[in-house]
């Protein structure tokens, strides 16, 4: 049996959706060899209560983007939604404003450890699971002109904590990682398989 027909058996009777701009998680969800489609709304409200802990906001967001989606679900869709932080000493580093937030994002970093957690909503019309997965990354020290270099050439602007772990930062700052690798990259892909096959 081969990658996709294994990928089909996993979500038999469902057309699985994926409801996600990001890249990362389309190379990542196709690499399971699921049949999948990218389904995307704009101006999403990716806001949530301050009272939140860290690991509640990925999730939170999670189920919101998935809720947005539920009015227009088919009784036979499988949506997937996820949203991804980076977590350092009591603050969120999100999607960078600009490049100078960008620059301030990599520079707090900077020889530091921190979390990458992941929210991810599984949901069809009868049914909705969520789970959480964090892992920790740890960055070497970088001088401004690596940072310089890294956000000129690659623009980490749509990325949590403005670095993209699969890229040149990632080769040179990272140090070590407790945790899956794919999480950092936005989806952890294992955890996710498991869940589909539960579900």
């Amino acid at each position: 049996m081969d990658a996709q027909q294994q990928g089909l058996r996993l979500v038999e009777g469902y057309k699985v959706i994926l409801a996600s701009n990001s890249p990362r998680r389309r190379e990542l969800l196709g690499g399971l060899g699921i049949d999948f489609e990218v389904r995307t709304l704009q101006d999403i409200d990716e806001s949530y209560p301050a009272s939140l802990r860290e690991e509640e906001i990925p999730l939170y967001i999670s189920r919101k983007k998935a809720e947005a989606y539920h009015a227009s679900m088919a009784d036979d869709e499988l949506y997937i939604t996820a949203d991804t932080i980076v977590y350092l000493d009591g603050e969120v580093l999100g999607k960078p404003k600009d490049r100078e937030d960008a620059f301030r994002m990599l520079r707090r970093l900077s020889g530091c450890a921190h979390d990458v957690m992941t929210g991810v909503s599984i949901v069809t019309k009868q049914k909705s699971v969520q789970f959480a997965s964090t892992t920790h990354v740890f960055f070497a020290d970088l001088t401004d002109e690596e940072i310089n270099y890294y956000i000129d050439v690659y623009r980490p602007f749509d990325k949590a904590g403005a670095y993209g772990v699969q890229e040149w930062i990632g080769y040179v700052a990272v140090t070590r990682i407790e945790g899956s690798y794919f999480n950092v990259m936005g989806l952890p892909i294992q955890r996710l398989y498991t869940e589909l096959k539960r579900f």
